[in-house]
């Protein structure tokens, strides 16, 4: 009787492994044949580098790159005067991609995409490591890119991508060529400017939304960019990082255009060109902050103008009241403060009644708008939560001004 095995091979099923086709060995793609770059040649080797040009009237969407407006506003916000007067060759717009987004020592800038202002365009350059021996040499030709520059731009890059870069100098045992450099984090300002407007502040959404770029399906997205270079480092296929490249570079210039772009937005807030209202409040505000009372209150007022959600148009309208009463514009205060109490805020009722109490001595008034308050806050449709808040205040206040009465009653 024909054995099992003997059955198997009538059947014509291959039995034992050395005749199976062996697996095809991975292709190794260097990145050198994928794009337009060059070995560049440091005292510690070689590294891969990507260089482009483009002319200063480049747009980005609808913004172009060369920053062509003042920057005292951007640098009073960020703390820094040295960025007012800096001029554009001095800026440099940084990006990083990396092994990983936690950070810390283990992690790895394995392409450094760096933009700088030159005589006549903007240079785009990146510097890719191809295998973590080249670190050295991404270092210092990325040192030897940024030395006319006296400021970065980043976005996210005071949290993670210049930290990173410090660490792996230091590592290396070299000394951090930015220490001493002024530093623009684009996302910080970006979320005081968009953040109550915009759901999201991501730099691509930035990008698609307020540039009106849109990125081809070249792109890559960025959280798979670590997993991809450790795959090239396995395989030696480099044909996925194209995708990256594409990605650091619309980085780099979307941040010199956003910077454009954001530098015309608070130079000059009303000449017409910001189209929102809430976008009007916030720059507003950020004036607010900083102290410009005069501007602030002007924007504000423009931006009321325009509609904009209820519950905004309460915010900006006690921002502007409280604009008003510290530049001593008491009347506009007033206006405010009655058309607020009139549609039920707490805040107007209590700062008419403190107006009444200190600066008019007119207990009376003072305490009707305080009795105005307790009534609101009696009634049953009022939020728990605001008359937890509110209601012990009013109660103190409205002790102290019928002891307040009382006592001048007597003296009369």
């Amino acid at each position: 009787m024909p054995s099992l095995s003997d059955r198997l091979k009538a059947l014509g099923v291959q039995l034992g492994a050395e005749n199976l086709p062996q697996e095809k060995a991975a292709r190794k793609v260097p990145i050198e044949s994928l794009l337009e770059g060059e070995l560049a040649v440091t005292p510690h080797g070689e590294v891969f580098q990507v260089e482009e040009k483009f002319p200063l009237d480049y747009q980005q969407g609808n913004t172009p790159l060369l920053l062509s407006s003042s920057l005292d506003l951007v640098s009073a916000w960020a703390g820094d005067e040295r960025i007012a007067h800096h001029t554009p060759q001095q800026f440099a717009f940084v990006d990083t991609e990396t092994t990983g987004l936690a950070g810390g020592s283990g992690t790895y800038a394995f392409m450094v995409g760096v933009g700088r202002f030159e005589e006549d365009h903007f240079h785009l350059a990146q510097f890719f490591m191809r295998d973590p021996g080249e670190e050295p040499a991404l270092l210092h030709a990325l040192e030897h890119f940024l030395a006319p520059c006296e400021t970065v731009v980043s976005f996210n890059g005071k949290s993670f991508d210049l930290p990173l870069l410090h660490a792996r100098y230091i590592t290396n045992g070299w000394p951090f060529p930015l220490q001493q450099t002024a530093h623009l984090d684009l996302l910080h300002l970006a979320r005081r400017l968009w953040r109550d407007r915009l759901p999201s502040r991501t730099l691509t959404y930035l990008e698609e939304h307020i540039l009106e770029q849109t990125r081809t399906g070249e792109d890559t997205p960025g959280y798979m960019i670590p997993e991809l270079y450790f795959e090239y480092l396995r395989s030696g296929d480099a044909r996925p990082l194209k995708g990256i490249f594409y990605h650091n570079a619309m980085d780099i210039l979307t941040l010199a255009a956003l910077t454009n772009h954001i530098a015309h937005l608070l130079a000059d807030p009303l000449d017409g060109r910001v189209a929102h209202a809430l976008d009007l409040a916030a720059i507003g505000k950020l004036n607010e902050d900083l102290g410009y009372l005069d501007q602030a209150a002007r924007i504000m007022e423009r931006s009321l103008e325009s509609s904009m959600p209820g519950e905004m148009k309460s915010q900006v309208m006690k921002r502007l009241s409280f604009v008003h009463k510290r530049r001593g514009e008491m009347p506009l205060a007033l206006s405010l403060w009655w058309q607020a109490a009139a549609d039920r805020e707490m805040y107007a009722h209590e700062e008419l009644a403190k107006h009444f109490e200190h600066t008019e001595k007119n207990y009376a008034e003072a305490l009707r708008w305080t009795q105005a308050a307790l009534a609101i806050l009696n009634m049953p449709g009022t939020p728990f939560v605001e008359k937890i808040q509110w209601k012990p205040l009013f109660e103190h206040r409205q002790a102290r001004l019928q002891d307040k009465l009382e006592r001048h009653s007597d003296k009369e």
